[in-house]
């Protein structure tokens, strides 16, 4: 039943009204006090600190991201949610931490370097970029491994017939048939298997020491590493770049490193073939191309300026569910709070030499500094897990399952948080029912440079919410769509469909997916304020961040308590599609 309202009461029959352009859909009796405590007020008040000045735009194993951790800690405190985690003394806390170690390449010293009819080819950055969070000195044959993907439930295996052992191995960034919307790999967007890391950790499964990443010859899009470049394009200079960041005992242990297409080209040689051919021979039919590249041996020596570790925290707190066996179950609401940091602002000539390391005209002025706000990314999802979760134990009556609110640590340095997480969970992920993941829900999408001519852009954003994650389950996205219903956004699966961006595996949703969870990313899109210096809190559209916290909260209601829950659909074939 529909009940038109002018505003958002409570009618005499106890039914709380949410508008929807006049017209509105009833919120249940047991979840409506929650609802109600949803406020635009708290919103801004708590994302005018989380994007402040004195947390210095939150860069991981920075003080002001300590205490962004901290500050959500103290709110989950407050909500009166249970401590998720355990300290370092094996005592509850809210705090998940985990070492990182904290590295800068060198990018001159750093080579790649390869021997072929005793020749030596050397080539160092921009043509062959490693790095890796310890100094690497190897020497291997090289085998040829495709797109380097092992896809056992699509029937598709880059490693059959090839022997990886000992060896290292050169692949093709992305995935078979792109841009094909009958393919088994979801042609016109992502899979699971298109990231990096998933190709580095099936290469080390399958006994090698290194990967080499090329772009895919006959691509369509531009690079990943030009895709990169564009979102600083225009942006505030940094004094000396951003750091690079690894979990210390991360499941990766091989290093990897990206080259260009000429690289590619004089290590395929002696294949029998060309890059561009085998690409199109693996894409004609899905035939694996996969073979040694005789008389081919690839050095690699990585050097970096420092290393050094530190610690950083996951923030997680439990609302425990009402129904005695069902409360073992988990439904995740979760965020990332750390974002780029500062840099001084020099008085007159600054510059950082090929090592990385800052070289000064003058002293920069202690009293200018750049600060990265990150208010949309991802101030608005850190507040967003703390407002649902004061709205969820606010409310009185619980969900049947238990929710475990999260905000992660280091997303922006490669989802290192939820990396961990996923492989360190907290509750079981057997019984994780799903996962809804904020990151930038707060503005509206707009053309950039980096998304200039790779994906189009509605002309009315204003009112949109992208979901990313649909491909892995339909069931999930049924009922964000049958609980809108209630709140009245337009839902946006563009981003679904897109394989040039690289967003479905872009926040930190993606590593439950790797654990099939099903998980979605609540995202409002990309602006020209994306990781500059300008995204400010005053740019917020809080009505927007208000509405799409309603969906969330509607949605994990029904999460946590529908007696059927989504099911994650690890074969995500397109209609049609076939082996």
């Amino acid at each position: 039943m529909r009940i038109a309202c002018a505003s958002l009461v409570v009618l005499a029959a106890g039914t709380l009204c949410a508008v929807v352009a006049g017209q509105s859909s009833p919120v249940p009796v047991t979840e409506q006090k929650g609802f109600a405590a949803l406020n635009e007020a708290a919103l801004r008040s708590e994302l005018a600190y989380i994007a402040s000045d004195k947390l210095l735009g939150r860069l991981s194993l920075q003080p002001g991201d300590d205490e962004a951790a901290r500050w959500v800690a103290d709110q989950f405190h407050k909500a009166g949610l249970k401590p998720a985690a355990l300290d370092a003394s094996g005592k509850p806390s809210y705090l998940q931490p985990f070492t990182l170690i904290e590295f800068r390449a060198h990018r001159t010293a750093s080579s790649v370097t390869m021997m072929r009819r005793g020749k030596a080819t050397e080539w160092h950055a921009p043509q062959a970029l490693g790095t890796f969070k310890h100094s690497v000195d190897l020497t291997a044959p090289v085998v040829f491994a495709g797109y380097g993907i092992t896809a056992p439930e699509l029937g598709y295996d880059d490693y059959k017939g090839i022997d990886a052992k000992g060896k290292i191995v050169l692949l093709f960034d992305h995935e078979p048939q792109e841009d094909d919307p009958q393919s088994i790999f979801n042609g016109t967007g992502n899979t699971r298997y298109a990231t990096t890391r998933v190709k580095v950790l099936n290469a080390q499964a399958h006994g090698a020491v290194a990967v080499v990443v090329v772009a895919e010859p006959n691509r369509k899009h531009v690079t990943n590493a030009e895709r990169s470049a564009r979102i600083s394009a225009g942006s505030t200079a940094r004094i000396a770049p951003l750091p690079l960041q690894a979990i210390k005992e991360d499941e990766i242990s091989i290093p990897s490193v990206l080259i260009v297409d000429a690289v590619a080209t004089d290590l395929l040689a002696t294949s029998g073939s060309t890059g561009s051919a085998l690409q199109s021979a693996i894409d004609k039919d899905l035939t694996p191309q996969s073979r040694p590249l005789p008389d081919t041996t690839l050095t690699l020596h990585l050097r970096n300026t420092s290393e050094q570790t530190g610690v950083t925290n996951n923030v997680a707190g439990l609302l425990e569910g009402s129904d005695p066996r069902l409360k073992a179950e988990t439904v995740i609401i979760s965020a990332h709070h750390d974002h780029d940091g500062s840099s001084p602002c020099p008085e007159h000539e600054a510059a950082v030499d090929q090592t990385g390391m800052l070289v000064m005209g003058d002293v920069p002025d202690p009293q200018c500094l750049h600060i990265w706000h990150g208010a949309d990314d991802n101030g608005s999802g850190t507040v967003g897990v703390v407002e649902l979760a004061k709205a969820f134990a606010a409310n009185g009556a619980r969900p049947k399952r238990s929710i475990l609110f999260v905000v992660f640590a280091s997303e922006e340095r490669g989802l290192l948080g939820s990396y961990w997480m996923a492989a360190h969970p907290l509750r079981p992920l057997a019984t994780t029912r799903a996962m809804i993941n904020f990151d930038m829900i707060g503005r509206d999408e707009a053309p950039s440079k980096q998304t200039d001519g790779l994906i189009d852009i509605p002309k009315d954003t204003t009112n949109r919410l992208n979901l990313i994650g649909a491909l892995y389950s339909p069931d999930y996205n049924r009922v964000v769509h049958e609980e809108n219903a209630r709140v009245g956004l337009v839902l946006d699966d563009r981003f679904d469909h897109e394989s040039a961006l690289n967003v479905f595996f872009r926040s930190d949703q993606f590593p439950f997916v790797l654990h099939d969870v099903p998980a979605f990313w609540f995202f409002t899109g990309f602006h020209p304020d994306y990781h500059h210096i300008t995204d400010t809190a005053e740019k917020i559209d809080y009505a927007k961040m208000k509405k799409i916290l309603e969906l969330a909260y509607l949605s994990g209601w029904r999460f946590g308590d529908d007696a059927k829950t989504p099911a994650f659909v690890a074969n995500p074939m397109p209609t049609g599609a076939h082996r």
